[in-house]
């Protein structure tokens, strides 16, 4: 009997996973794919700089990209603003890291084992049922007990979707078709890589927008995010035609398959109860315009191993409300990018605050360290007036 299972070997569950084994704790994760495994959400933020120096990620020496920032462009109107995080308020860490999903989800695991959690491939899980003594986490290998289980499946979402507590975010992206690009040409390369310095680009599109995001090896990641319905992969190339810049940068380019994810923007109304609780994006995820999903989640799961130790050795882990504080932390996060995220797609806040011509510098600087992921400070005049706005709040727990 493990003390704790972890569902899900992704960067929230690697993460817990690590931080509790560290503290002593039996931990095993539980992952269906075999690792290395493709994956979206390839672009970080910086506020993830101090919890991977306490997982002793080395993420330079891995070789990963740095980002310096965010560019958003339209190019229906010729605007473009640059946003360097090391413009931000005092205090913001200065850069980020983009990433391949395959290899930085095994670095962040790798961190886990070396701690002493045990880590199984294969196996699938479906469904999670507490009793007074523990938890009951039926397998495809037989059923596993432990005294707490943690959903880290992503947007699997297994309890979320088991319990049908997954409630769709309306107004957010729903859809998002991408592919990568490899072998980018010297000239694109130094553009993005070098004067670029790794920045992700944003391209405001009708109905969504469009990521590129530079990643290590001459690649780059660009996907389309609509919020119409029905979705398909004609979406990709019809974006692609209409866009000088993305036909400059990847001509000539090999390039993957496409791929669709759909079921974009939810909060599960149900992410707690006794003995178990739904972590990251399998408890709420939101349109990645602002690239917030890993980052959030990541810190979400070093808040969880932050409670659910003492509460492991205190033998009060079956509290329906453990990990109540968690959420009550990481709301300011996600009501923030929520309300950003909504405000982007609703009002005119591109075109006045991100392409403004003569920015408060005051007000900009806040808005590239509400970008950062720096959102649990009180001296941020942007985040004030975003929070304030009763029209642009978004409330993450809400039940609708």
């Amino acid at each position: 009997m493990s003390e704790v299972v972890v569902v899900g070997a992704g960067p929230g569950g690697a993460t817990v996973a690590a931080l509790l084994a560290r503290a002593g704790v039996d931990v095993a994760v539980l992952e269906k794919d075999p690792f290395p495994r493709f994956h979206i959400g390839e672009s970080l933020l910086p506020c993830d700089l101090p919890l991977f120096e306490r997982l002793g990620m080395d993420m330079a020496g891995q070789g990963f990209l740095y980002k310096a920032g965010a560019e958003f462009f339209d190019e229906r109107s010729g605007d473009h603003a640059r946003f360097h995080f090391s413009e931000g308020l005092p205090g913001t860490p200065g850069h980020a890291y983009q990433v391949e999903r395959a290899r930085f989800d095994a670095h962040v695991l790798d961190q886990a084992v070396r701690e002493g959690a045990r880590v199984e491939f294969g196996v699938r899980v479906a469904g999670i049922e507490a009793d007074d003594a523990g938890v009951t986490v039926q397998t495809s290998q037989g059923p596993r007990r432990a005294r707490y289980a943690i959903d880290a499946t992503g947007q699997d979402a297994l309890l979320g979707h088991g319990g049908r507590s997954i409630r769709g975010i309306e107004d957010f992206g729903l859809a998002a078709v991408f592919r990568h690009f490899d072998d980018l040409s010297d000239a694109v390369w130094a553009e993005l890589a070098d004067e670029g310095q790794g920045s992700i680009r944003i391209l405001v599109v009708e109905d969504g927008w469009v990521w590129i995001i530079p990643l290590a090896g001459r690649r780059v990641s660009v996907g389309v995010v609509t919020r119409k319905k029905g979705v398909t992969l004609d979406l990709f190339d019809r974006t692609w035609a209409a866009s000088p810049m993305l036909q400059r940068l990847t001509h000539g380019s090999p390039r993957t398959e496409l791929r669709i994810i759909r079921n974009f923007s939810y909060r599960n109304v149900r992410s707690r109860g006794p003995r178990w609780s739904c972590l990251g994006d399998a408890a709420l995820f939101l349109d990645p315009v602002f690239s917030s999903g890993v980052s959030l989640a990541m810190l979400s799961g070093e808040r969880f191993a932050d409670v659910l130790v003492p509460a492991l050795r205190t033998g009060s882990e079956a509290d329906p409300e453990l990990t109540r504080p968690v959420s009550d932390h990481m709301a300011r996060a996600y009501t923030t990018f929520g309300s950003l995220i909504g405000a982007f797609y609703q009002t005119h806040i591109v075109q006045n605050v991100f392409f403004a011509k003569d920015p408060d510098p005051a007000i900009r600087a806040g808005l590239i360290s509400t970008l950062a992921g720096d959102v649990w400070r009180d001296d941020n005049p942007f985040q004030d007036m975003l929070l304030e706005s009763k029209r642009r709040r978004f409330e993450p727990y809400a039940e609708g």
